[in-house]
Protein backbone atom coordinates (compact mmCIF):
# COMPACT_ATOMS: atom_id res chain seq x y z
CA UNK A 1 0.00 0.00 0.00
CA UNK A 2 1.45 3.44 -0.90
CA UNK A 3 2.30 6.06 1.70
CA UNK A 4 -0.42 8.29 0.23
CA UNK A 5 -3.02 5.78 1.30
CA UNK A 6 -1.80 6.17 4.89
CA UNK A 7 -1.41 9.95 4.72
CA UNK A 8 -4.93 10.78 3.55
CA UNK A 9 -7.05 7.66 4.00
CA UNK A 10 -6.70 3.89 4.25
CA UNK A 11 -9.08 1.02 3.76
CA UNK A 12 -10.52 -1.51 1.36
CA UNK A 13 -13.99 -2.33 0.20
CA UNK A 14 -15.93 -5.23 1.68
CA UNK A 15 -17.93 -7.63 -0.46
CA UNK A 16 -19.82 -9.21 2.42
CA UNK A 17 -23.55 -9.65 1.84
CA UNK A 18 -25.73 -7.38 4.01
CA UNK A 19 -29.16 -8.61 4.91
CA UNK A 20 -32.08 -6.23 5.26
CA UNK A 21 -33.98 -5.91 8.56
CA UNK A 22 -36.87 -7.81 6.98
CA UNK A 23 -34.59 -10.71 6.01
CA UNK A 24 -33.13 -10.82 9.49
CA UNK A 25 -36.57 -10.91 11.08
CA UNK A 26 -37.67 -13.59 8.63
CA UNK A 27 -34.94 -15.87 9.97
CA UNK A 28 -35.73 -15.08 13.60
CA UNK A 29 -39.51 -14.96 13.46
CA UNK A 30 -41.17 -16.15 16.64
CA UNK A 31 -43.97 -15.28 19.04
CA UNK A 32 -42.35 -12.04 20.21
CA UNK A 33 -41.40 -10.91 16.70
CA UNK A 34 -44.87 -11.73 15.39
CA UNK A 35 -46.43 -9.86 18.29
CA UNK A 36 -44.38 -6.70 17.67
CA UNK A 37 -44.55 -6.58 13.89
CA UNK A 38 -48.14 -7.71 13.82
CA UNK A 39 -49.25 -4.37 15.24
CA UNK A 40 -49.95 -1.32 13.09
CA UNK A 41 -47.13 0.63 14.72
CA UNK A 42 -44.78 -2.31 14.27
CA UNK A 43 -45.61 -2.62 10.58
CA UNK A 44 -45.03 1.11 10.08
CA UNK A 45 -41.64 0.89 11.79
CA UNK A 46 -40.80 -2.18 9.71
CA UNK A 47 -41.65 -0.28 6.52
CA UNK A 48 -39.56 2.72 7.57
CA UNK A 49 -36.55 0.57 8.42
CA UNK A 50 -36.78 -1.22 5.07
CA UNK A 51 -37.02 2.12 3.26
CA UNK A 52 -33.99 3.37 5.21
CA UNK A 53 -32.07 0.19 4.38
CA UNK A 54 -32.75 0.71 0.68
CA UNK A 55 -31.52 4.29 0.87
CA UNK A 56 -28.27 3.22 2.50
CA UNK A 57 -27.59 0.76 -0.30
CA UNK A 58 -28.49 3.34 -2.94
CA UNK A 59 -25.98 5.92 -1.67
CA UNK A 60 -22.56 6.27 -3.15
CA UNK A 61 -22.27 9.55 -5.06
CA UNK A 62 -19.44 10.59 -2.75
CA UNK A 63 -17.00 8.90 -0.41
CA UNK A 64 -15.61 11.03 2.41
CA UNK A 65 -12.58 10.41 4.54
CA UNK A 66 -12.05 11.89 7.98
CA UNK A 67 -8.43 12.13 9.10
CA UNK A 68 -7.20 12.86 12.63
CA UNK A 69 -3.58 13.96 13.07
CA UNK A 70 -2.19 14.11 16.61
CA UNK A 71 0.65 16.61 16.37
CA UNK A 72 3.66 16.91 18.67
CA UNK A 73 3.00 19.99 20.87
CA UNK A 74 6.27 21.67 19.91
CA UNK A 75 5.71 20.99 16.19
CA UNK A 76 2.28 22.56 15.71
CA UNK A 77 3.58 25.65 13.86
CA UNK A 78 5.67 23.50 11.51
CA UNK A 79 2.67 21.23 10.91
CA UNK A 80 0.39 24.15 10.03
CA UNK A 81 2.94 25.53 7.58
CA UNK A 82 3.55 22.14 5.96
CA UNK A 83 -0.07 20.99 5.61
CA UNK A 84 -1.34 24.48 4.81
CA UNK A 85 0.95 24.58 1.81
CA UNK A 86 0.35 21.01 0.62
CA UNK A 87 -3.33 20.15 1.13
CA UNK A 88 -4.91 23.12 -0.71
CA UNK A 89 -2.46 22.71 -3.59
CA UNK A 90 -3.24 19.01 -4.02
CA UNK A 91 -6.98 19.65 -3.81
CA UNK A 92 -6.64 22.42 -6.40
CA UNK A 93 -5.16 20.17 -9.08
CA UNK A 94 -8.01 18.81 -11.28
CA UNK A 95 -6.06 15.66 -12.09
CA UNK A 96 -6.13 14.67 -8.40
CA UNK A 97 -9.96 14.42 -8.43
CA UNK A 98 -10.38 15.34 -4.77
CA UNK A 99 -12.14 18.10 -2.84
CA UNK A 100 -10.94 19.25 0.57
CA UNK A 101 -14.15 19.86 2.51
CA UNK A 102 -12.31 21.43 5.40
CA UNK A 103 -9.47 21.43 7.91
CA UNK A 104 -9.76 22.27 11.60
CA UNK A 105 -7.69 22.25 14.79
CA UNK A 106 -9.19 21.06 18.06
CA UNK A 107 -9.83 23.84 20.55
CA UNK A 108 -11.62 21.71 23.17
CA UNK A 109 -11.17 17.95 23.27
CA UNK A 110 -8.06 16.23 21.93
CA UNK A 111 -5.60 19.12 22.06
CA UNK A 112 -2.95 19.46 19.33
CA UNK A 113 -5.19 17.35 17.08
CA UNK A 114 -6.16 18.40 13.56
CA UNK A 115 -9.18 17.12 11.64
CA UNK A 116 -9.44 16.99 7.84
CA UNK A 117 -12.41 15.88 5.74
CA UNK A 118 -11.87 14.95 2.07
CA UNK A 119 -14.46 14.24 -0.62
CA UNK A 120 -14.01 11.78 -3.52
CA UNK A 121 -16.17 10.71 -6.44
CA UNK A 122 -17.05 7.24 -5.18
CA UNK A 123 -14.36 4.65 -4.45
CA UNK A 124 -12.78 4.80 -7.89
CA UNK A 125 -12.23 8.53 -7.34
CA UNK A 126 -10.72 7.78 -3.95
CA UNK A 127 -8.20 5.35 -5.41
CA UNK A 128 -7.43 7.55 -8.44
CA UNK A 129 -6.87 10.58 -6.21
CA UNK A 130 -4.51 8.91 -3.79
CA UNK A 131 -2.44 7.29 -6.51
CA UNK A 132 -2.24 10.61 -8.37
CA UNK A 133 -1.02 12.45 -5.27
CA UNK A 134 1.46 9.68 -4.45
CA UNK A 135 3.03 10.10 -7.88
CA UNK A 136 3.64 13.83 -7.35
CA UNK A 137 7.41 14.43 -7.26
CA UNK A 138 7.17 16.39 -4.00
CA UNK A 139 5.11 13.80 -2.16
CA UNK A 140 7.97 11.72 -0.62
CA UNK A 141 9.48 14.81 1.01
CA UNK A 142 6.07 15.95 2.29
CA UNK A 143 5.25 12.51 3.67
CA UNK A 144 8.59 12.18 5.45
CA UNK A 145 8.25 15.62 7.02
CA UNK A 146 4.67 14.96 8.10
CA UNK A 147 5.65 11.74 9.86
CA UNK A 148 8.27 13.63 11.86
CA UNK A 149 5.66 16.09 13.16
CA UNK A 150 2.85 13.77 14.32
CA UNK A 151 2.53 11.10 16.99
CA UNK A 152 -0.52 9.33 15.55
CA UNK A 153 -3.09 9.46 12.74
CA UNK A 154 -6.47 7.83 12.32
CA UNK A 155 -8.52 7.62 9.15
CA UNK A 156 -12.01 6.37 8.38
CA UNK A 157 -13.92 6.21 5.11
CA UNK A 158 -17.47 7.49 5.37
CA UNK A 159 -20.60 8.19 3.37
CA UNK A 160 -22.98 11.04 3.99
CA UNK A 161 -26.54 10.38 5.09
CA UNK A 162 -28.96 10.93 2.21
CA UNK A 163 -31.03 13.34 4.30
CA UNK A 164 -28.04 15.56 5.09
CA UNK A 165 -25.71 16.32 2.13
CA UNK A 166 -22.37 17.89 2.98
CA UNK A 167 -22.44 21.70 2.85
CA UNK A 168 -20.65 23.42 -0.07
CA UNK A 169 -17.71 25.77 0.53
CA UNK A 170 -18.73 28.76 2.67
CA UNK A 171 -17.19 31.32 5.00
CA UNK A 172 -19.58 32.06 7.88
CA UNK A 173 -16.99 32.48 10.62
CA UNK A 174 -17.19 31.20 14.16
CA UNK A 175 -16.39 27.73 15.40
CA UNK A 176 -17.48 24.14 14.79
CA UNK A 177 -18.57 21.20 16.89
CA UNK A 178 -17.81 17.67 15.76
CA UNK A 179 -20.04 15.20 17.60
CA UNK A 180 -19.03 11.56 17.25
CA UNK A 181 -21.25 8.66 18.30
CA UNK A 182 -20.29 5.01 18.58
CA UNK A 183 -23.49 2.99 18.16
CA UNK A 184 -24.27 -0.51 19.34
CA UNK A 185 -23.71 -2.82 16.33
CA UNK A 186 -26.79 -3.24 14.17
CA UNK A 187 -28.43 0.07 15.10
CA UNK A 188 -27.31 2.34 12.25
CA UNK A 189 -30.52 2.05 10.25
CA UNK A 190 -32.71 2.77 13.25
CA UNK A 191 -30.48 5.74 14.09
CA UNK A 192 -30.94 7.11 10.58
CA UNK A 193 -34.70 6.65 10.70
CA UNK A 194 -35.03 8.70 13.90
CA UNK A 195 -32.45 11.31 12.92
CA UNK A 196 -34.11 11.89 9.57
CA UNK A 197 -37.19 13.00 11.50
CA UNK A 198 -35.32 15.02 14.13
CA UNK A 199 -33.00 16.87 11.78
CA UNK A 200 -35.80 19.07 10.45
CA UNK A 201 -36.37 20.28 14.01
CA UNK A 202 -32.65 20.80 14.70
CA UNK A 203 -32.07 22.73 11.47
CA UNK A 204 -34.61 25.34 12.52
CA UNK A 205 -32.18 26.58 15.16
CA UNK A 206 -28.69 25.30 14.21
CA UNK A 207 -26.37 25.49 11.19
CA UNK A 208 -25.48 21.98 10.03
CA UNK A 209 -22.41 21.17 7.94
CA UNK A 210 -22.76 17.42 7.41
CA UNK A 211 -23.43 13.99 8.86
CA UNK A 212 -21.58 10.82 7.91
CA UNK A 213 -21.52 7.16 8.89
CA UNK A 214 -18.27 5.21 8.81
CA UNK A 215 -18.04 2.28 6.39
CA UNK A 216 -14.35 1.43 6.77
CA UNK A 217 -12.29 2.25 9.84
CA UNK A 218 -14.00 3.08 13.15
CA UNK A 219 -17.12 1.04 12.41
CA UNK A 220 -20.51 1.80 13.99
CA UNK A 221 -19.45 5.45 14.21
CA UNK A 222 -21.50 8.48 13.15
CA UNK A 223 -20.07 12.01 12.87
CA UNK A 224 -22.18 15.20 12.91
CA UNK A 225 -20.58 18.60 12.22
CA UNK A 226 -22.26 21.86 13.32
CA UNK A 227 -21.26 25.52 13.02
CA UNK A 228 -21.81 28.33 15.57
CA UNK A 229 -20.77 31.93 15.99
CA UNK A 230 -19.26 31.11 19.39
CA UNK A 231 -19.79 28.91 22.45
CA UNK A 232 -22.51 31.18 23.83
CA UNK A 233 -24.52 30.75 20.63
CA UNK A 234 -23.94 27.00 20.80
CA UNK A 235 -25.40 26.94 24.31
CA UNK A 236 -28.41 29.05 23.33
CA UNK A 237 -29.14 27.03 20.15
CA UNK A 238 -28.93 23.70 21.92
CA UNK A 239 -31.34 24.89 24.60
CA UNK A 240 -33.67 26.29 21.96
CA UNK A 241 -33.76 22.89 20.22
CA UNK A 242 -35.85 21.46 23.05
CA UNK A 243 -38.68 23.87 22.25
CA UNK A 244 -38.94 22.62 18.66
CA UNK A 245 -41.47 19.86 18.14
CA UNK A 246 -39.92 16.50 17.38
CA UNK A 247 -36.46 17.04 18.85
CA UNK A 248 -37.17 15.61 22.28
CA UNK A 249 -38.64 12.48 20.71
CA UNK A 250 -35.53 12.04 18.54
CA UNK A 251 -33.24 12.20 21.57
CA UNK A 252 -35.45 9.81 23.52
CA UNK A 253 -35.27 7.20 20.75
CA UNK A 254 -31.60 7.53 19.80
CA UNK A 255 -29.90 7.65 23.22
CA UNK A 256 -30.43 3.90 23.84
CA UNK A 257 -28.64 3.17 20.54
CA UNK A 258 -25.37 4.82 21.67
CA UNK A 259 -22.36 3.14 23.27
CA UNK A 260 -20.17 6.26 23.57
CA UNK A 261 -20.29 9.86 22.45
CA UNK A 262 -17.69 12.58 22.08
CA UNK A 263 -17.75 16.31 21.41
CA UNK A 264 -14.88 18.33 19.96
CA UNK A 265 -14.84 22.11 19.48
CA UNK A 266 -12.94 22.92 16.29
CA UNK A 267 -11.44 26.10 14.83
CA UNK A 268 -11.12 26.25 11.00
CA UNK A 269 -7.70 26.58 9.46
CA UNK A 270 -7.04 29.50 7.08
CA UNK A 271 -7.17 27.24 4.01
CA UNK A 272 -10.40 25.44 4.99
CA UNK A 273 -13.10 25.63 2.31
CA UNK A 274 -15.76 25.58 5.03
CA UNK A 275 -14.96 28.16 7.68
Amino acid sequence: MSNALCTLAVGSQSSAKIESPAEERGKKAGPISNLIYGTKEGRELDHELNASFSQVLARGKYVHSIVFHEVKPDKVDEYVKLVGGWYPRMAGMPENKVHLVGSWRTEVGDCDTFVHIWEYQRYHGYHDSLHSIASHPEFPAFDAKLKSLITAKRTSLMQEFSFWPTAPPRQLGGLFELRSYTLHPGNLLEWETHWRRGLQARREVMEGVGAWFVQIGDLNTVHHLWQFADLEERKARREQSWSVEGWGDTVHKTVPLIQTMKSRILIPMPWSAIA
